[in-house]
């Protein structure tokens, strides 16, 4: 499918202004970044929204979601 022809919303992730393909949901957003599911937590619009919920969380136009990165160290 020609990239032109699929349809685009903006949300801010992390304060930053980005294009994701409209009818994404949060499992598709943190795969299209390479993310590890398992080591993120993200806030949609203000809400810890539990990983379990990510695959039936759909993204709407101008949502703001913050990613948060665990990383270990010591």
């Amino acid at each position: 499918m020609d990239n032109d022809r699929i349809k685009k919303m903006l949300i801010n992730i992390n304060g930053k202004s980005e294009e994701v393909k409209i009818e994404s949901n949060l499992t598709e957003l943190i795969l299209s970044k390479g993310l590890c599911a398992e080591k993120v937590v993200i806030e949609l619009n203000l809400r810890i929204v539990p990983r379990q919920e990510w695959k039936n969380t759909p993204l709407e136009e101008h949502d703001s979601i913050e990613i948060v990165s665990f990383v270990g160290g010591g």
